[in-house]
C-alpha cells in the first residue's frame, strides 16, 4: 500500500531562525547598493573611455591620462569661446 507523502506535509513555511538581517539587506541594502554602484561604474566607464582615446586615438603616453593639466587643457579647448 501507498502513503501519501503530499498529505503529511504541513503548506506553512517554517520560521526563519536566526536575525531579520536577510530581510534588512533585500529592503534597504541592495536598493542603496545600486544607487552607489550604478554611478560609479558609469564614472568609470567615462574614465575608460576617456583615457583609451587620448592614448590610442591621440597616440599619447597613458601618463599623461594621470595629471590634471591635461584635462584641464582639453575642458579649456572643448568650451572656449571661439
Amino acid at each position: 500500500m501507498a502513503v501519501d507523502k503530499k498529505a503529511s506535509v504541513s503548506k506553512s513555511k517554517p520560521a526563519r531562525k536566526g536575525s531579520s538581517f536577510g530581510r534588512g539587506w533585500r529592503r534597504y541594502g541592495w536598493p542603496v547598493l545600486r544607487h552607489t554602484i550604478v554611478p560609479f561604474v558609469c564614472v568609470l566607464a567615462l574614465f575608460a573611455g576617456m583615457s583609451a582615446g587620448y592614448v590610442v586615438l591621440g597616440d599619447k603616453p597613458f601618463s599623461d591620462v594621470l595629471e590634471w593639466n591635461t584635462w584641464k587643457h582639453m575642458i579649456d579647448l572643448i568650451f572656449a569661446d571661439s
